[in-house]
């Protein structure tokens, strides 16, 4: 199987503030060559430090094989993808589907974890989770 010079980060953009990405996270945006991002989901300011000549892909209007042709493509190219979700990946996350669809191209990636909505929730409304959960046992 052919080795690729750079890889795929699946990066969670946290819950929506653009402030919430997590530092590697951020880097990692802004020296990607290209960027594919859950537009109905994730803010534009999050992707908005990107690197001039980036190319930058919405994925919401695009279909899965879509998504993988745009990556797989690039990787072959030498380019740096980052593929930005909302919160963190592996919560609610579609980023399965798409690393198995990797694997079977033998393209490496690493998964970067960002702020996810229920914790962002619990510090906006100033509550600590588990001590409300074991207060009452």
């Amino acid at each position: 199987m052919e080795k690729y010079k750079e890889k795929v980060y699946f990066i969670g953009a946290g819950p929506g503030d653009p402030e919430l990405i997590t530092i590697k996270g951020q880097r990692i945006v802004k020296e990607a060559d290209v960027i594919i991002y859950a537009g109905s989901l994730v803010p534009k300011e999050v992707i908005d430090c990107h690197k001039e000549g980036a190319e930058i892909y919405n994925s919401a209007s695009m279909s899965l094989d879509e998504v993988i042709d745009v990556t797989v493509k690039a990787i072959k190219e030498n380019k740096k993808v980052a593929r930005v979700h909302t919160g963190d990946p592996a919560i609610y996350g579609a980023h399965r589907e798409q690393m198995d669809m990797l694997d079977e191209y033998g393209i490496e990636y690493e998964v970067i974890p960002g702020v996810s909505s229920f914790l962002a929730s619990a510090a906006a409304l100033k509550k600590d989770l588990l001590y409300q959960m074991f207060r009452k046992l």
